[in-house]
C-alpha cells in the first residue's frame, strides 16, 4: 500500500466553465527600486552556452553564469520543438511571450494591457516594450503603484467586453489585489448566474531568482490554486509561452500565467506559423519506464540535468512537464503512473499545501492501485527564501537531491 510522505494539500482539481480547448491547434497564416529595473541579461542559447552582459564584478559574472547554468537545459534537454534542424525563427522567452501578445492584439482589438511600468519603458522585463508605440497608451495603459486598484479595473473592464492581460511587475505584489482575484475574477461568472464572464489574464514574474530576496521571490501558486473558477498555467519553454499566452487571451475564464524569473532568457527556435497550446494539457519532456517525474517551470530544467545522471546510472525516468496547474492533465499523469508506478514530483513551489500537495492528493485519489512506491515530493522548504545566495540555493531542489529520491524510490 502506497503511503505519503507529505501532507495533503486538497482534493484533485476540477475543470472549469467553458475552458479553451485547443489541441496545440496549427492555424492558417517613481515605480519600484531601481533595483528591480536594473536586471542583467544573460544569454542561454539552444546549444547551452551563455552570453552575460554584466555592468558588475567579475566575481558577480562567475556567480550569475552558475546560476543560470543550473537553472536551463543544454540542447540534447529541449523539446522536440525546439531542434534547430527545424524552420522558424529563434526567440528569448520575453521575446516570445511579446509575440503571443502581440499578435492577439492584432487580431482582436478588445485585447489591451494595464500595469506598472508596461508602456513606453517596455515592462519591468520588457514583455511590453514597443506595444505602447504601436497601439497607443489607451490599449497599454500604464498604471499608478497600486495593483488592487488596476486589477479591479481590469475585471472590470473584462466584464464590459475588454480582454485585459494584467501584468504584475513581481508576483509577489499581486498580494496586494488578492480580494478582486479571489472574489471578483474567479466567482463573479458563477454569482452572476452566468451573466458575466470574466476573459482577463494575470501574468508576471515570479519564483526564486538571483538574491531577489524574500518578498520578491514568491511562488503564489499555492496561494491561488484554491480560488475556484480560476486557471493557472506555468510557462517553461519559449515555444509553450508563446502558445500558452495566445490560449489564454482567448479564453473565456480567469487564467493566471505564472513565468519564472530565471527563464526570460532561454532561447528557443519556435515556429514561423501561428500556433496555440492547450491550456489544460501536460508536456511530455521525456518518455521513460522505470519513474514518473512531476515537475514545472524552472523545476523542469533541474529535472533534466538529473536525468542525465540518472540515465547513466541505468535508470529510466519520464519526466512530465504538467504545465496545467488548475486543472491537471490527469489523462497524461494517469498514463505514466500506470507505465512506471513510481512517482516523484519536483517543485519550487512550499511544501506545505503546494501543488505537489495537490497533485499527491489528485494521484492518490485515482491511481492508488497503480502504485508500487510512495509517492515522493521535492518542495521548497517552508521558509522565507534568504538573500544569501549560499542560503537561497539550500532553499529550492537541487538536482542532486533528484538523483537520490530516484534511487531509493527505485529500490
Amino acid at each position: 500500500m502506497a503511503t505519503i510522505f507529505q501532507g495533503l494539500g486538497g482534493g484533485a482539481a476540477t475543470a472549469l466553465t467553458n475552458s479553451f480547448d485547443s489541441k496545440k491547434l496549427l492555424l492558417p497564416s517613481t515605480r519600484r527600486s531601481l533595483s528591480e529595473r536594473k536586471v542583467s541579461f544573460s544569454v542561454v542559447r539552444s546549444d547551452g552556452t551563455v552570453n552575460l552582459n554584466l555592468g558588475g564584478s567579475s566575481a558577480r559574472a562567475r556567480r550569475v553564469d552558475q546560476l543560470i547554468t543550473n537553472a536551463v537545459a543544454t540542447k540534447a534537454d529541449s523539446s522536440a520543438a525546439s531542434s534547430t534542424s527545424k524552420p522558424g525563427h529563434e526567440l528569448l522567452l520575453f521575446e516570445a511571450l511579446r509575440e503571443g501578445l502581440e499578435e492577439e492584439m492584432d487580431r482582436d482589438p478588445h485585447v489591451c494591457v494595464m500595469g506598472e511600468d508596461v508602456g513606453h519603458y517596455g515592462g519591468s522585463y520588457k514583455v511590453t516594450k514597443g506595444l505602447a508605440d504601436k497601439y497607443g497608451d489607451l490599449r497599454v495603459l500604464d498604471t499608478p503603484i497600486a495593483e488592487n486598484s488596476f486589477t479591479g479595473m481590469g475585471i472590470g473592464a473584462a466584464m464590459t467586453g475588454l480582454r485585459p492581460i494584467i501584468e504584475g511587475m513581481n508576483m509577489g505584489f499581486l498580494l496586494l489585489a488578492f480580494n478582486q482575484i479571489s472574489n471578483n475574477c474567479g466567482m463573479l461568472h458563477y454569482t452572476s448566474g452566468g451573466q458575466f464572464t470574466i476573459p482577463v489574464v494575470i501574468r508576471g514574474p515570479g519564483g526564486v531568482g538571483r538574491q531577489l530576496g524574500a518578498e520578491h521571490s514568491q511562488r503564489l501558486e499555492s496561494y491561488f490554486q484554491s480560488i475556484p473558477g480560476i486557471q493557472m498555467v506555468a510557462c517553461s519553454t519559449p515555444y509553450n509561452a508563446k502558445g500558452l499566452m495566445k490560449a489564454a487571451i482567448r479564453s473565456e475564464n480567469p487564467v493566471i500565467l505564472f513565468e519564472h524569473v530565471l527563464l526570460y532568457n532561454l532561447k528557443e527556435r519556435i515556429p514561423d506559423e501561428e500556433y496555440i497550446c492547450n491550456l489544460e494539457e501536460a508536456e511530455m519532456v521525456r518518455p521513460g519506464e522505470h519513474v514518473t517525474i512531476l515537475t514545472y517551470s524552472r523545476m523542469r530544467y533541474h529535472v533534466m540535468q538529473a536525468a542525465k545522471t540518472l540515465v547513466n546510472k541505468g535508470y529510466d525516468p519520464e519526466v512530465i512537464d504538467i504545465r496545467s496547474l488548475k486543472p491537471f492533465d490527469l489523462h497524461m499523469i494517469g498514463n505514466s503512473v500506470k507505465k512506471t508506478h513510481r512517482v516523484l514530483i519536483v517543485e519550487e513551489c512550499m511544501r506545505t499545501g503546494g501543488i505537489g500537495a495537490s497533485l499527491t492528493a489528485a494521484i492518490t485519489e485515482n491511481f492508488h492501485d497503480y502504485l508500487d512506491a510512495p509517492i515522493v515530493c521535492l518542495s521548497s522548504q517552508d521558509v522565507p527564501t534568504p538573500y544569501a545566495g549560499t542560503l537561497e540555493e539550500w532553499t529550492v531542489v537541487q538536482p542532486a537531491q533528484i538523483v537520490t529520491a530516484v534511487e531509493q524510490l527505485c529500490q
